[in-house]
């Protein structure tokens, strides 16, 4: 069985092996190695075939024997094989995989000016996938040289942008390079970084209507490629899709709102369950948070102070990947708390019929008619929802209904 893997200096936790695991049936690896254990690793390593990330795309290049053409014309190497008699093949199969993100979003680059937000192995893989694709003109953004971050904003004529920076990359989620309002006449914006799904720069793109995509295609589609050359034969491009679709499904949260005591623990419960996720409420991490209950919370320091320590929670949560969330009531009442539960998550509206809400130990509900804290609530409930269940039933039905609704 070939023996494969992915060389970077710090890795976390990595979806690369579940991808190729899905692509083919070799094994596949971590491997972390420090820049001073590189060079034993690329010669005498037990493997035979390795993508390659941060920080090491470029710095492998002396040590492969042979490169292909794009890897040459690129400058940086993801992808490098073992030959029969010891020498390295390097290859770049992120330019396929970004190319194919390109594709897939509908954004045309053809004939505009693009921006590439930072300078590393990614950024000049997409520089020529860009040119590639016919833009007209393609500037590089980094932190210091011509065209930085200082003066951007003689570059606010571009109209496709696309982020090879880690920001906004968990764990540092809500960051972004650029702010849109820079590029009025903005028409596409690409990010490589896939965790979260939505990432800062991708959250305002959508608000504004741009179009967006994230990097998990790219991750997947540039996996494919290198599974090809790993292992000699074709996969059919179909996979790419089927691949990401379930990566997407496990990567991404299941959040639960809806009014106070509409089911959203119990169901969140059943859900963790069912599926095998992590369930956390954000409730009781409010509550350990403060080291005291909701209803002392509201008597010792008011409403406000409340929904501020909610925003902190959620955030936290809202960073995480494949777990269920069950929310408070409140949390759709400030704004600022959809982008952090959106950013990663599939928000489901749990509905439940005022008649059958209880008011106990609910700081809000015991002073509101529900009714009319309802009508309130709906349009917020609205705003943040991806997705509606009902849950005036059996839970069993309510699944059913989330089951389908995922879908």
């Amino acid at each position: 069985m070939l023996k494969c893997g992915l060389l970077g200096r710090k890795l976390g936790h990595s979806y690369s092996p579940a991808i190729h695991g899905m692509l083919s049936d070799y094994g596949y690896r971590l491997f972390e190695r420090e820049p001073e254990e590189l060079e034993d690793f690329l010669l005498h390593g037990d493997w035979d075939g390795i993508n390659v990330t941060i920080p090491y795309k470029k710095t492998v290049l002396p040590y492969c024997r042979e490169l292909s053409p794009l890897a040459k014309e690129i400058g940086s190497v993801n992808t490098i094989v073992r030959r029969p008699d010891g020498s390295l093949f390097g290859d770049n199969t992120d330019a396929y995989g970004f190319e194919s993100l390109a594709k897939k979003s509908g954004i045309d680059v053809r004939g505009t000016k693009a921006l590439v937000l930072g300078s590393g192995g990614a950024s000049v893989t997409v520089v020529a996938v860009l040119k590639r694709l016919g833009a007209d003109s393609v500037t590089v953004i980094s932190r210091s040289g011509e065209d930085n971050y200082d003066n951007i904003q003689k570059h606010a004529d571009a109209r496709i942008i696309v982020n090879t920076t880690p920001l906004g990359m968990y764990p540092n989620n809500g960051q972004a390079a650029v702010d849109l309002e820079t590029f009025p006449g903005c028409e596409g914006v690409l990010d490589v970084v896939y965790n979260p799904a939505r990432t800062a720069l991708l959250l305002q793109a959508e608000s504004r209507g741009i179009p967006h995509a994230g990097g998990l295609y790219m991750l997947v589609a540039q996996a494919k490629r290198s599974s090809e050359i790993f292992t000699g034969s074709s996969i059919p491009d179909s996979e790419i899709e089927r691949i990401e679709k379930i990566l997407s499904a496990q990567m991404q949260n299941i959040i639960l709102i809806g009014m106070p005591s509409s089911g959203k623990s119990t169901v969140a419960a059943a859900l963790g369950k069912e599926l095998g996720r992590p369930v956390y409420e954000a409730d009781a991490l409010i509550e350990e948070e403060a080291g005291m209950d909701i209803p002392a919370i509201f008597a010792a320091h008011g409403e406000d102070y409340f929904r501020k320590l909610e925003t902190q929670v959620l955030k936290k949560l809202g960073a995480m990947s494949g777990a269920v969330i069950s929310t408070g009531g409140g949390s759709v009442t400030r704004e600022e708390n959809y982008a952090p539960l959106h950013q990663n998550g599939r928000i489901i509206w749990l509905l439940r019929d005022t008649d059958k809400l209880d008011k106990t130990g609910r700081p809000v509900s015991l002073r509101s008619d529900l009714n009319e804290l309802f009508a309130r609530r709906e349009p917020m409930y609205a705003r943040f929802a991806d997705l509606k269940a009902d849950n005036n039933g059996a839970i069993e039905e309510t699944l059913a209904r989330i089951r389908e609704a995922l879908k």
